[in-house]
Protein backbone atom coordinates (compact mmCIF):
# COMPACT_ATOMS: atom_id res chain seq x y z
CA UNK A 1 0.00 0.00 0.00
CA UNK A 2 0.95 3.17 -0.76
CA UNK A 3 0.12 6.09 1.19
CA UNK A 4 -0.78 9.92 0.18
CA UNK A 5 -2.29 13.19 1.30
CA UNK A 6 -6.23 13.66 1.11
CA UNK A 7 -7.06 16.50 -0.77
CA UNK A 8 -8.66 18.96 1.07
CA UNK A 9 -9.31 21.85 -1.21
CA UNK A 10 -10.89 19.40 -3.72
CA UNK A 11 -13.36 17.49 -1.05
CA UNK A 12 -14.33 21.20 -0.02
CA UNK A 13 -15.07 22.36 -3.15
CA UNK A 14 -16.93 19.14 -3.67
CA UNK A 15 -19.07 20.35 -1.03
CA UNK A 16 -19.68 23.78 -1.79
CA UNK A 17 -20.84 22.66 -5.40
CA UNK A 18 -23.73 20.04 -3.89
CA UNK A 19 -24.33 21.20 -0.93
CA UNK A 20 -27.89 22.49 -2.23
CA UNK A 21 -28.30 20.09 -5.05
CA UNK A 22 -27.50 16.76 -6.03
CA UNK A 23 -24.83 15.18 -7.90
CA UNK A 24 -26.72 12.84 -11.02
CA UNK A 25 -23.99 10.13 -10.61
CA UNK A 26 -24.94 9.19 -6.79
CA UNK A 27 -28.72 8.18 -5.87
CA UNK A 28 -30.23 10.55 -3.27
CA UNK A 29 -31.18 8.85 -0.15
CA UNK A 30 -33.20 11.43 1.81
CA UNK A 31 -36.39 9.77 1.58
CA UNK A 32 -34.60 6.16 2.69
CA UNK A 33 -33.27 7.80 5.98
CA UNK A 34 -31.20 11.16 4.82
CA UNK A 35 -28.65 11.82 2.63
CA UNK A 36 -26.40 12.98 4.87
CA UNK A 37 -23.64 10.45 4.70
CA UNK A 38 -23.77 9.59 1.21
CA UNK A 39 -23.06 13.46 0.99
CA UNK A 40 -20.49 13.32 3.10
CA UNK A 41 -18.74 9.91 1.58
CA UNK A 42 -18.72 12.03 -1.99
CA UNK A 43 -16.70 14.62 -0.62
CA UNK A 44 -14.07 12.42 1.03
CA UNK A 45 -14.63 10.54 -2.62
CA UNK A 46 -13.09 13.75 -4.17
CA UNK A 47 -10.90 14.64 -1.87
CA UNK A 48 -9.11 10.79 -2.13
CA UNK A 49 -10.10 9.36 -5.65
CA UNK A 50 -9.59 5.87 -4.09
CA UNK A 51 -12.93 3.74 -2.87
CA UNK A 52 -12.39 0.28 -1.20
CA UNK A 53 -14.09 -2.60 -2.86
CA UNK A 54 -14.20 -4.86 0.03
CA UNK A 55 -17.52 -6.45 0.09
CA UNK A 56 -19.60 -5.50 3.31
CA UNK A 57 -16.55 -3.70 5.46
CA UNK A 58 -15.08 -1.73 2.58
CA UNK A 59 -16.44 1.87 1.56
CA UNK A 60 -17.64 1.79 -2.00
CA UNK A 61 -20.62 3.17 -4.67
CA UNK A 62 -21.52 1.42 -8.21
CA UNK A 63 -24.81 2.34 -8.03
CA UNK A 64 -27.91 2.16 -5.28
CA UNK A 65 -28.12 -1.95 -5.34
CA UNK A 66 -24.13 -1.73 -4.66
CA UNK A 67 -22.89 -0.17 -2.61
CA UNK A 68 -21.48 -0.62 0.61
CA UNK A 69 -22.42 0.27 4.48
CA UNK A 70 -19.84 2.20 5.13
CA UNK A 71 -21.28 4.85 2.14
CA UNK A 72 -24.46 5.63 3.66
CA UNK A 73 -24.16 4.62 6.89
CA UNK A 74 -23.05 7.11 10.01
CA UNK A 75 -21.80 4.38 12.45
CA UNK A 76 -20.46 2.00 8.93
CA UNK A 77 -18.56 5.02 7.91
CA UNK A 78 -16.69 5.72 11.13
CA UNK A 79 -16.17 2.48 11.39
CA UNK A 80 -14.40 2.03 8.30
CA UNK A 81 -12.45 5.56 8.60
CA UNK A 82 -10.86 4.53 11.96
CA UNK A 83 -10.08 0.95 11.07
CA UNK A 84 -6.46 -0.33 12.21
CA UNK A 85 -5.75 -2.01 9.21
CA UNK A 86 -4.16 -0.52 6.39
CA UNK A 87 -6.02 -1.01 3.27
CA UNK A 88 -7.02 0.79 0.54
CA UNK A 89 -9.32 4.12 0.98
CA UNK A 90 -9.19 7.32 2.52
CA UNK A 91 -7.98 6.76 6.89
CA UNK A 92 -9.00 9.30 9.66
CA UNK A 93 -8.57 9.36 13.81
CA UNK A 94 -11.00 10.70 16.16
CA UNK A 95 -10.36 14.12 17.09
CA UNK A 96 -10.91 17.33 19.50
CA UNK A 97 -12.77 20.34 17.67
CA UNK A 98 -9.61 22.87 17.66
CA UNK A 99 -7.73 20.04 15.21
CA UNK A 100 -10.56 20.04 12.54
CA UNK A 101 -9.39 21.95 9.00
CA UNK A 102 -11.33 21.88 6.20
CA UNK A 103 -12.40 18.11 4.86
CA UNK A 104 -12.64 16.55 7.96
CA UNK A 105 -16.07 15.15 9.49
CA UNK A 106 -18.20 15.99 12.29
CA UNK A 107 -20.80 13.39 13.40
CA UNK A 108 -23.79 14.25 15.50
CA UNK A 109 -26.29 12.12 17.91
CA UNK A 110 -29.76 13.72 18.50
CA UNK A 111 -30.46 11.84 21.17
CA UNK A 112 -27.49 10.95 22.90
CA UNK A 113 -26.99 7.16 21.53
CA UNK A 114 -26.82 6.81 18.36
CA UNK A 115 -24.65 9.10 16.03
CA UNK A 116 -27.17 10.09 12.99
CA UNK A 117 -25.74 13.19 11.40
CA UNK A 118 -22.59 13.61 9.05
CA UNK A 119 -21.87 17.12 8.13
CA UNK A 120 -18.32 17.86 6.61
CA UNK A 121 -16.23 20.59 7.81
CA UNK A 122 -15.72 23.36 4.61
CA UNK A 123 -14.04 26.33 7.30
CA UNK A 124 -12.37 26.54 10.23
CA UNK A 125 -11.90 30.05 11.79
CA UNK A 126 -9.44 31.27 15.12
CA UNK A 127 -10.36 30.92 18.03
CA UNK A 128 -11.65 27.21 16.72
CA UNK A 129 -15.27 27.79 18.16
CA UNK A 130 -18.13 25.86 17.53
CA UNK A 131 -19.23 29.50 15.50
CA UNK A 132 -16.02 29.09 13.98
CA UNK A 133 -16.57 26.20 12.45
CA UNK A 134 -18.52 25.94 9.04
CA UNK A 135 -20.09 22.72 7.68
CA UNK A 136 -21.75 21.89 4.60
CA UNK A 137 -24.24 19.16 4.56
CA UNK A 138 -27.37 16.85 3.07
CA UNK A 139 -30.79 16.14 4.98
CA UNK A 140 -31.41 19.39 5.67
CA UNK A 141 -29.30 20.80 2.86
CA UNK A 142 -26.63 23.64 4.20
CA UNK A 143 -23.34 25.22 3.17
CA UNK A 144 -21.26 27.22 5.50
CA UNK A 145 -23.50 26.36 8.44
CA UNK A 146 -22.05 27.34 12.15
CA UNK A 147 -21.60 24.40 13.87
CA UNK A 148 -23.21 25.84 16.68
CA UNK A 149 -26.52 25.96 14.93
CA UNK A 150 -27.37 22.76 15.46
CA UNK A 151 -29.00 21.06 18.69
CA UNK A 152 -27.02 17.94 19.30
CA UNK A 153 -26.97 15.71 22.54
CA UNK A 154 -23.01 14.42 21.62
CA UNK A 155 -20.68 15.19 18.96
CA UNK A 156 -17.64 13.25 17.48
CA UNK A 157 -15.04 14.86 15.15
CA UNK A 158 -12.95 12.83 12.52
CA UNK A 159 -9.87 14.03 10.67
CA UNK A 160 -9.23 12.82 7.86
CA UNK A 161 -5.05 11.97 7.52
CA UNK A 162 -4.15 10.35 4.42
CA UNK A 163 -5.45 7.82 1.76
CA UNK A 164 -4.30 4.06 1.25
CA UNK A 165 -3.83 3.42 -2.27
CA UNK A 166 -3.08 0.14 -3.90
Amino acid sequence: MRFALYDRRAAVLYAHRWAYGRNPVFYDYEHLGGDCTNFASQCIYAGSGVMNFTPTFGWYYIDPDQKAPAWTGVPYLYNFLVREEKTEGPAARPCELGDLRPGDLIQLSFDGENFRHTPVVVSVGWPVTPENVLVAAHSYDADNRPLSTYSYQDIRFLKIFGVWHP
